[in-house]
Parts: C-alpha cells; structure tokens; sequence
C-alpha cells in the first residue's frame, strides 16, 4: 500500500508557529479551481481528504496531513481566486510566501496547473519565490481527461520546455484525478523527496508517446 494512503489529518496552521514537528513534508499548490483537492484525494485514495468545494478560494489555512514517520503532505491556500477580499488574498500571499521560502522541513512542491492554463501569470510568481531556495518542483498538469491525447502530450512538452528554462529542480506530468492517469508516476517523485523509494524518479515518471 502506498504511504499516501495512511495520510491522516493533523491540524490547520494559520501562521508558522502553528506548524507541526516534522521530519519532511511536501506542500500543494496551486491556482483555485485548478484541482488541487481532487488531485491530493486521488494520491490518497480518498474521497474527500482534502473537501472539493465547488467555490474556489475556500482552503483558507495551510492543513497538514501525516502520513506515518513524521511526514507530512500540506495543502495550501488556493491563490488567485477574485472574489477573496483583497486583505485575505494579501494576507494569504504573506503566509504563502513565509512557508515557501523559510519552512526547512519542506522537501518540494506539488504545483497544480490546469491543462487547459497552464504557467498563468499567477503560477510564474509562485515559481520565482520557490526558485531561489532551491527547492524541487513538480508539476501535475491536472484535467487531462479533457484534452486530446495529442494535444496534453503538446501541452506536458511545452510546459516541460517553460519550466527546464526556469530550473533543471522543475519538472512536470499529465495527470487526471477522474482516470486516475499519472498517480503512480507521481508518488515516485514524492517518494523519493520524502525518502520512501529507493527507485529514482526518472526510473519511474513515464513520458507519453
């Protein structure tokens, strides 16, 4: 059974010191709307781990989930959603900022993009603040059952093209919550990050034809 699997809620933090002890934690992130609930409930074979709402910007705080040994999945604050009072957005940039920059426990980031949006203005932010800590991360292009096999392959290069450009730490998949396409190619590179697999993640992430 997949460590993801035994993922269980711990708490929501709403500023840094609320965070829990951890030996390793892997954040989600990730435009509203773009999947990013369903995309953690696929990984974990859950239904409703992390609640889809049908209005975005509901995820207001970061929650923690532990999956055995001290390590944690985190979902965070969905951003870019217009209808959030601007001093809620600003306040979750701050929070959002501060997590990804200082949080030493953090192993790499889960960014969730829209297939169909891919590498929005918003998403380009976010990946300029992870870029100079060093960080790795992963890109799971969501809702690809709703494009063409050609053309989420077409999709999943450029992006792979856009994001190689940025850093050799940045990579990125198809992945579809309704099929369940991409879950076992994502849990390798989560594995790894968090020390789980002894098999690298080139070894097992699959490039479409």
């Amino acid at each position: 059974m997949s460590p993801f699997q035994q993922a269980v809620f711990v708490l929501s933090a709403a500023a840094l010191e609320q965070c829990p002890p951890s030996k390793g934690e892997i954040a989600f992130a990730g435009r509203s709307n773009s999947g990013k609930s369903s995309a953690l409930n696929a990984l974990t074979r859950r239904r409703r781990l992390a609640f889809v709402s049908k209005t975005p910007g509901r995820t207001q705080l970061i929650n923690f989930f532990t999956i055995g040994n001290d390590r944690h999945i985190v979902d965070l604050p969905g951003y870019g959603y217009a209808k959030v009072p601007e001093a809620t957005r600003e306040s979750w940039r701050d929070f959002l900022g501060d997590y990804l920059r200082t949080r030493e426990e953090l192993r790499g980031i889960v960014l969730i993009m829209d297939a169909r949006h891919p590498m929005t203005d918003l998403d380009c932010v976010l990946l300029a603040w992870i870029l100079p800590t060093g960080r790795p991360v992963h890109a799971l292009l969501t809702k690809t059952d709703k494009l063409s096999h050609t053309a989420a392959v077409q999709t999943l290069r450029k992006v792979r093209g856009e994001l190689a450009a940025m850093s050799q730490n940045f990579s990125a998949q198809l992945f579809s919550s309704l099929k369940k396409t991409g879950v076992e190619e994502a849990e390798a590179v989560l594995g790894e990050w968090l020390g789980l697999s002894a098999e690298s993640p080139a070894e097992k992430i699959k490039t479409p034809g």
